[in-house]
């Protein structure tokens, strides 16, 4: 037994999914077996015993070296949005559909783990976005996004009006069901399904995509990262809008508000199997042909 860079080992997952749940109790057996602390958020922790130290998800951040996901990329955002505030190293066990954020297989998990627990592993950086609300110059709301932030209406196919600005310069007004900022890692997510392009995970950039707009010359905008996104919400509009943080936080937002993206200054560590390989991700899971000879 060779001994491991990480020795403080958190395991996040849904409690209430059998799967994930059997995952987690292998995953335990392994880490125990090398002698490693480990500590189980409180939520997943009901579902075991009273043996392990459990700790809130914002605890976790400070306590562990590594951060195991166990489930879908809705579980691996949840965590990230919080974890990505320290530096504990997070790793992914896929249990949901996609996958795009949890590397490992749950059938075959165990080989490529001790790898990373041995340090052999890529690390990534993923850049998140800090959404601000607005009224009359007052801060209302704020919340963080691993894949985007989104501005739309209350009502399904409602179409609302909207300025974009990028770095205080009018960049154009709009007519549409919404508007997607998104990054990098949210290129292959809801943007990816508007229309919008994908984004490599070494870009620092940053994707404005209309949502079905009201005129035909309306395309997807790529600018760097490092711009400060303000979108306007035309007093035209009669109806309280949102803003949803990776479709799980939702901000409340009046006509008249104003809406400030940013990059966050804090970034999620992703550790990746050495073998891992992005372009082999993108083949696998959006169903692309492999080499045709």
């Amino acid at each position: 037994m060779s001994e491991s860079v990480f020795k403080t080992i958190a395991l996040i997952g849904k409690p209430d999914h059998a799967g994930a749940i059997e995952t987690v109790q292998a995953l335990l057996t392994v880490l125990e077996r090398e002698g490693l602390n480990i500590i189980i958020e409180e939520r997943l922790a009901a579902s075991f015993d009273d043996t392990y130290a459990t700790a809130a998800l914002s605890d976790i951040g400070q306590a562990a070296d590594l951060a195991i996901v166990v489930g879908g990329d809705g579980n691996m955002l949840g965590a990230a949005r919080v974890l990505s505030r320290f530096k504990v190293a997070v790793l992914g066990v896929n249990r949901g559909n996609l996958g795009f954020l949890t590397d490992l297989n749950p059938g075959d998990f165990e080989a490529p783990l001790l790898q990373v627990l041995r340090g052999d592993y890529q690390t990534e950086y993923r850049f998140l976005l800090n959404t601000e609300v607005y009224r009359h110059g007052e801060l209302k709301s704020a919340n963080t996004a691993v894949n985007e932030a989104v501005l739309h209406p209350g009502k399904v196919a409602h179409m609302i009006a909207f300025e974009v600005l990028v770095n205080d310069e009018f960049v154009f007004q709009q007519r549409a069901d919404g508007m997607i900022v998104s990054t990098p890692t949210g290129s292959t997510a809801y943007s990816l399904s508007g229309g919008g392009p994908i984004l490599t995970q070494d870009l620092d950039a940053i994707c404005l995509l209309p949502m079905f707009p009201h005129t035909l010359s309306a395309r997807p905008i790529v600018i760097a990262a490092d711009s400060e996104v303000k979108l306007r919400v035309m007093e035209e509009n009669s109806d309280t809008l949102m803003v949803s943080c990776d479709g799980h936080v939702t901000l409340s937002v009046m006509p008249g508000d104003e809406i400030i993206i940013r990059k966050a200054a804090h970034r999620l560590r992703l550790v990746h199997p050495r073998c891992y390989n992005y372009y082999e991700v993108l083949r696998s899971k959006l169903g692309w042909s492999s080499k045709l000879f």
